[in-house]
């Protein structure tokens, strides 16, 4: 079993440009309750989801998200 999470950076990435969580979803399609979710670690987005969220901050989907963790031994 590995025990990986996948970060993010939303709620920063929202305050250093004033975004609301309801602006970053309809940039991206989403609801406002999908966004927060996501940024609260709830949920993974999907990876067309992650790259609209990296797009809407105009920067790399490295940015936004990082795997922490170890993934399981092969």
């Amino acid at each position: 079993m590995s025990d990986v999470q996948l970060r993010n950076n939303i709620r920063r990435l929202r305050f250093d440009r004033n975004m609301t969580q309801e602006e970053l979803a309809l940039r991206t399609g989403v609801s406002r309750q999908t966004i927060m979710s996501i940024e609260r670690g709830q949920t993974n987005p999907s990876v067309l989801l992650a790259y609209k969220i990296a797009a809407a901050f105009d920067v790399p989907i490295t940015e936004v998200f990082d795997m922490e963790g170890k993934l399981a031994p092969v």
